[in-house]
């Protein structure tokens, strides 16, 4: 198991790497993560979702995303209270202070999904969530030491030198941690180093010196890594590479609940694309091609903080320019006339008003629709996509579809114009035709990426990455695999 100092520390991409590198070694390999709380989550196979990150280790896995991966997913819908996902099947929402009462509840769906994995790999690799040392939480612990302790599990502690203070993230943690939590500890990876290795040799031996653990690796920053998907809304922030070369700009709000931000990453690969990321505080820009409402996991609560921005002012302006609008999911719904919750499944029941920009209204009842798909655009470009969303959305702007859905009919819907559209379907920009046709759409040329073969490539380039700077040899001793 790999546990973590903190957050963003490596963890996710640790798993992905060293899923690729024994794969690739022959072995069979599993990723698992007790609890995940990320609104960027992903369909599996067996028709549930989990958190992407976890899917991302199952491609690097090469196999199937399964539910069992990641058996408790909690998606934040406000800043007290999340959905709480079970086994890929929504199980209820509660508040951070409510959720701390049911997690000891969930510790035998957790251990179920774990035993799956070990009866049908060689090896699972574990990771944790959050800090190992926040024993404020310890009490009915399902995501680090409490499943640690509960499964038996080895695990590896990960500290991040690029943040600063990492000799004493990782002392520290074996300081606060209770003496039976901080035996399950066995080796550190240090992540993320810049500069000569021999400079931080002393380091990592008194790390080890103080801890007891065994030192697994010092592991340099690696560029490639920020070809792959970022685990959770944290990713969001870091700064973006220049693009001088740039012939058009797409401009994406950022709002509180953003669900599936992944829908961008392969607009930033390309270099004729630059993505602008529109904080609050901030206008939308007015030189924009394409202005994209992402996903979200509260629509009606993210509609009130876009307005509360002046938000909708600019894209109406943007409008009257003749920019065009894609609303995806949750962005989607905001295009329309209003958003009804009689049930309250996001917040307290209510109808709001919508943006008014496509003649539809959308009614949030109905299970939860998790499905792969295929199919073409109005325009007669294919795409493979997924869905996942609650609600039910209808109106005279169905008619003018923004797609066919193979083996089920129109999906979504656009302006009478044709500038403003809204889609269900995530994962679009993944499909290079898909891409290319929005591309050629807006002026900027031909696509110049292959963006599926390049998260491959990514995936290998971090695995030897690993292999060269991680003692994985020493981890599976301390697997006994």
């Amino acid at each position: 198991m790999f546990q973590g100092t903190g957050s963003d520390v490596g963890k996710s991409l640790i798993v992905a790497g060293l899923a690729r590198a024994l794969t690739t070694r022959g072995l069979s390999v599993r990723p698992f993560k007790p609890q995940n709380m990320s609104n960027n989550a992903a369909v599996t196979c067996d028709g549930g979702e989990i958190g992407r990150a976890q899917a991302l280790q199952a491609r690097a896995a090469r196999v199937a995303p399964s539910v069992h991966m990641n058996p408790v997913l909690l998606k934040p819908q406000s800043e007290i209270g999340a959905q709480i996902v079970v086994q890929g099947r929504v199980h209820g929402t509660a508040r951070a202070a409510e959720y701390q009462a049911i997690k000891p509840t969930l510790m035998p769906a957790v251990l179920e999904s774990f035993a799956r994995l070990k009866a049908e790999a060689d090896v699972v690799l574990v990771e944790g969530a959050g800090s190992a040392s926040e024993i404020n939480l310890r009490a009915g612990d399902i995501a680090n030491m409490g499943f640690a302790r509960a499964a038996d599990v080895p695990v590896v502690l990960i500290g991040d030198i690029d943040r600063g203070g990492v000799i004493a993230s990782l002392v520290g943690t074996k300081a606060v941690l209770p003496p039976d939590d901080a035996a399950m500890i066995r080796g550190f990876l240090v992540n993320r180093f810049r500069g000569d290795p021999a400079l931080f040799a002393s380091g990592m031996a008194e790390i080890a010196r103080r801890t007891g653990w065994e030192e697994c690796g010092l592991i340099p920053y690696l560029s490639d890594a920020a070809r792959l998907p970022a685990e959770d809304a944290l990713g969001l922030s870091g700064p973006r590479p220049e693009k001088p070369g740039a012939r058009i700009r797409i401009a994406v709000p950022i709002l509180p609940r953003i669900a599936n931000f992944d829908d961008l990453d392969p607009l930033d690969a390309e270099p004729s694309v630059e993505v602008v990321r529109v904080r609050p505080g901030q206008a939308l820009p007015g030189d924009a091609a394409l202005v994209i409402l992402p996903g979200s996991k509260s629509t009606i609560a993210d509609l009130a903080d876009f307005r509360s921005q002046g938000w909708d002012i600019d894209l109406a302006a943007h409008v009257r320019r003749g920019g065009r609008v894609l609303g995806l999911c949750g962005g989607y719904q905001m295009l329309g006339r209003s958003i009804a919750d009689p049930d309250g499944i996001e917040g307290p029941p209510g109808r709001v008003d919508g943006l008014g920009l496509i003649e539809v209204e959308t009614v949030l009842a109905g299970a939860k629709r998790l499905v792969a798909v295929t199919g073409a655009t109005a325009d007669g470009v294919p795409f493979s996509a997924y869905e996942m969303h609650m609600g039910v959305t209808e109106g005279p702007g169905r008619a003018r579809a923004f797609a066919r859905i193979d083996g089920e009919g129109d999906e979504g819907a656009a302006s009478a114009d044709g500038l403003v559209c809204g889609t269900y379907a995530h994962g679009l920009f993944a499909d290079d035709r898909q891409r290319a046709a929005w591309l050629a759409r807006l002026g900027a040329g031909t696509s110049a990426v292959a963006y599926e073969a390049g998260v491959e490539a990514a995936l290998d380039a971090l695995a030897a990455h690993l292999e060269r700077h991680v003692r994985i040899d020493r981890l599976l001793a301390i697997a006994s695999v």
